[in-house]
């Protein structure tokens, strides 16, 4: 059955050393496929990831970039024996959802599973990779859906200064250019059809892959399974192309980007870096440094961030590729004018870790965050195959991991001061700016690291979720959000929470908390929506006693410092002007829809508020907002995980010191019905444009018509899922954009995630339809064909088959959407405040009681398709 015999790894992080904490096998069947199976512990559910280690590095023909990126989309594109729209049908009868992502140097295709579905998942899997089979004019659509993508990235500042940064750095290595290639080779792809068939014949390969299970499964059933269905695939009949090595830096390199709209500028310092490695300690040893130096904790983000405020984000990048890449310092600067003064702090601290080690206990801290943090992933399934996927992709081995972190927990700090005069060197700079305005003469000539010279009960009610989970989490919901906010200071429930989490303690600044939470790895996040605020706090249970101390009194005594405020406010208009307004078509479209269909009125605003609202916000509104909203009367606490008595006893006695107050009450949503088609058109200069459109509709959770609605919407369009008819007729047949969805409920964020955050119930929703950017000549088209779907689905409705192919896929589903900790205890809260029970429960009795002639009658009474905004 297996070239080689299948190796055991049975490992406990306790007692070994190792990071993972599983006992698994791997195998290699004698076409050369890797087979690693992990049982998790986890019930009902298995993961499956296929890493292939072909990316963009495989690239290595002049104009012929972007194939392996264009692959990752032509697998979904069917065989013979299996059509892409019979390969969707299987996937949706088993409740998966399933997507792909490509990098340098390895694409990933992922699937999340109910267990008793593994062997025709396996099945429709090694048929696609085996038995790939499309048309000239299925390549074609296929390679105009990717020239959209590469528009719809193109608005994003930073994807264009790293793609310029690359251009520059590299002479002949592949990683001159991004995984979606250059825009020249994706404009001439429709012209490479033949060209596309040799690239996948030489990179899918079984000697190149991996298979992963992890999940409810047991090697003895597992590996015949996969023999069975991969075992026909052949190796490769010819060697792959060699991949040029980039010759040696010589001198450092300048790039700078102008933007032709407004935008924060981008100031960053890269060095050409040392590739992955678990048998030297180079990359550790870089990598761990950067942390240090420019993370959250290090003493350069605590000046130029928090105290000076003079930058919004920073943060450091090594990426640890199969061969030399660049590690990498992004800093965006508030004001041009400080541009140079940021360039030199930066500089300043990339001498000073050549010139000076780290201490002993800093370095200890560090590698006590970065286990206790890994160790949180560990929380699902899911979590667990694609983590292993990141590594094993390397040399197709499950012990990559463990060898990694056995090198991080061998650093010393004179391997980090040795990795940094190694690679911090003038001759490997690559300094790379964007900007709209000048940044002045000074950026123009190369830069130098030469040194210049010049107890009590809680009154609220409580939802506990014991299990046995090591990782432990309580959420704090505060029925006070957005829609609560007073006229004209729009945006101060979301500063409110900002001050609580980024603004430290009476006892404690901002910086002092990020240090004294990094050894033990916890944290302390808001999330603000209309109705409810919610803080989550997460920690390893052995650090609990530690974490509470720390986190909770910066919401029961705020430190309320002016220039935390004056970070804070400044930072909620960069993200409301720069990040969503002038940089985010998706997401603003969206807002901007909330606002036209359910304003004037406490909906009528994004959470972040309005950019004058959020000017006339002062610091004693804050002070008022935290006394009389975060009370135990607006309260309700949610806790998961290996609490005991004793960990809940903590938490309520911290929580105790919070006023008790009198309940918010509701905010007072009146809301009408569009009359005909109202269209609002927001001109930006983009090279894509974004659409979305629908109605305000009364069906929230807690309405006997919601499940019928919930099952419409997933085939209209289920979010980031290719099984919907908007995405069939729009995305798979014409190849006009990226994808096209239907909601709801509201899902903020969606172009970030797969599924919605918890903690966002509300008494009025929007019924939505999203198109993802097409090009601007398609946009009325595209409008028209949704708008005509939606009309044709109320008119006509769901077929039986249709009804019960969805039905069955979202009573799976279920199970994948709620599958962490974290969902599982957002949902809990979420149904109480709704006053239905166990989500998962609840939607699969409504469910299986529903009739396709109830979902007709259904989407008749609460959707339209004539009057819309």
């Amino acid at each position: 059955m297996a070239g080689n015999g299948p190796v055991r790894f049975n490992h406990r992080m306790s007692t070994s050393g190792d990071i993972l904490p599983f006992t698994a096998t791997q195998t290699t069947l004698p076409n050369g496929l890797r087979v690693i199976i992990v049982p998790t512990g986890f019930p009902h559910l298995v993961s499956l990831q296929i890493p292939v280690q072909t990316g963009s590095r495989n690239e290595v023909e002049p104009g012929k970039s972007g194939f392996a990126h264009f692959f990752e989309h032509m697998m979904f594109r069917g065989t013979k024996r299996f059509p892409a729209h019979a390969y969707q049908e299987v996937v949706t009868r088993s409740g998966a959802r399933q997507n792909a992502y490509t990098t340098d140097d390895y694409t990933n295709y992922h699937l999340t599973f109910a267990k008793e579905d593994l062997e025709q998942i396996l099945e429709i899997e090694a048929d696609r990779f085996m038995n790939l089979d499309y048309s000239e004019a299925d390549f074609r659509t296929e390679a105009r859906a990717i020239l959209g993508e590469y528009n719809k990235s193109a608005s994003d500042p930073l994807n264009k200064l790293i793609e310029v940064q690359r251009d520059h750095a590299f002479q002949v290595h592949p990683y001159k250019h991004t995984t979606m290639g250059f825009i020249a080779d994706i404009e001439q792809m429709p012209e490479q059809f033949e060209y596309s068939r040799l690239f996948f014949d030489r990179w899918y390969r079984p000697e190149y892959s991996t298979v992963i299970l992890a999940g409810d499964v047991d090697a003895e059933s597992c590996i015949p399974l996969v023999a069975k269905h991969f075992g026909a695939w052949r190796p490769g009949s010819a060697p792959p192309t060699t991949i040029p090595a980039e010759p040696a830096s010589t001198g450092a390199v300048v790039a700078h980007v102008p933007w032709p709209v407004e935008t924060l500028p981008w100031v960053t310092v890269g060095f050409h870096a040392p590739a992955f490695s678990t048998t030297t300690s180079d990359f550790a040893a870089l990598d761990m440094l950067f942390d240090l130096t420019f993370g959250p904790t290090s003493d350069l983000y605590q000046d130029l961030v928090e105290r000076r405020q003079v930058v919004d984000q920073l943060f450091p990048h090594v990426p640890g590729n199969a061969d030399p890449e660049l590690a990498t310092v992004f800093a965006r600067v508030k004001d041009p004018a400080d541009a140079a003064l940021v360039r030199e702090a930066l500089f300043e601290a990339l001498r000073g870790a050549r010139d000076t080690a780290i201490t002993a206990q800093r370095l200890a801290e560090a590698k006590s965050h970065a286990r206790y943090s890994f160790a949180r992933t560990l929380d699902n399934s899911e979590s667990i195959a694609a983590t292993l996927a990141r590594f094993v992709r390397y040399e197709r081995d499950y012990g990559t991991l463990n060898a990694l972190y056995r090198r991080y927990d061998a650093l010393t700090p004179a391997d980090l001061q040795a990795a940094a005069r190694r690679y911090l060197r003038d001759d490997a700079l690559v300094a790379t700016t964007l900007s709209q305005a000048s940044l002045g003469a000074s950026f123009a000539a190369p830069p130098t690291l030469a040194r210049h010279r010049a107890t009590a009960t809680l009154a609220a009610p409580i939802v506990r979720q014991d299990t046995p989970s090591a990782l432990v989490r309580f959420k704090l919901a505060f029925a006070v959000g957005s829609a609560h906010d007073p006229a004209g200071k729009e945006g101060l429930a979301a500063l409110a929470a900002e001050m609580v989490t980024d603004g430290g303690s009476e006892a404690l600044r901002i910086d002092e908390v990020k240090r004294a939470l990094f050894p033990i790895a916890g944290a302390f996040s808001a999330r603000v929506d209309k109705e409810v605020t919610t803080f989550t706090g997460v920690i390893h249970k052995d650090n609990l006693r530690a974490f509470l101390p720390i986190v909770l009194p910066q919401l029961t005594k705020p430190g309320l410092r002016d220039d935390d405020f004056s970070r804070l406010r400044e930072a909620q208009r960069n993200e409301l002007v720069q990040d969503l307004r002038s940089n985010n078509e998706e997401e603003l479209g969206k807002e901007r829809l909330q606002t036209l269909a359910l304003g004037p009125g406490p909906y009528g605003h994004p959470v972040l508020g309005t950019e004058t609202g959020i000017a006339g916000i002062t610091a004693p509104d804050v002070r008022e907002w935290l006394a009389t909203q975060y009370t135990q009367a607006n309260l309700t606490l949610g806790g998961a995980g290996d609490l005991g008595d004793d960990g809940w006893a903590l938490i309520t006695a911290a929580l105790s010191e919070l006023p008790l107050g009198t309940p918010t009450a509701p905010p007072a949503v009146s809301v009408s019905m569009p009359t005909g088609i109202t269209i609002e058109i927001i001109e930006k200069e983009t090279r894509s444009t974004a659409i979305s459109f629908g109605h305000p509709i009364t069906v929230t959770r807690s309405h006997d018509d919601f499940a019928a609605l919930w099952l419409a919407r997933a085939w209209l369009g289920e979010h980031r899922a290719s099984n919907g008819r908007l995405f069939q007729r729009l995305r798979e047949v014409r190849g006009m954009n990226y994808g096209d969805y239907a909601y709801i409920e509201a899902f903020p964020r969606g172009m970030y995630q797969f599924f919605p955050d918890t903690g966002i119930p509300r008494r009025q929703q929007l019924f939505e339809v999203w198109i993802r950017p097409v090009v601007p000549e398609h946009a009325v088209f595209a409008f028209k064909l949704a708008l005509y779907e939606l009309r044709q689905l109320i008119s006509q409705g769901l077929s039986a088959e249709a009804f019960e192919a969805t039905r069955a896929y979202l009573a799976k589903n279920l199970y994948v959407m709620t599958k962490t900790q974290d969902q599982q205890l957002g949902y809990a809260l979420d149904s109480r405040w709704h006053g239905i029970g166990d989500f998962v429960d609840t939607m699969q009795a409504r469910l299986a009681a529903l009739t396709v002639e109830a979902v007709n009658a259904a989407i008749r009474r609460h959707l339209s398709g004539d009057n819309l905004v």
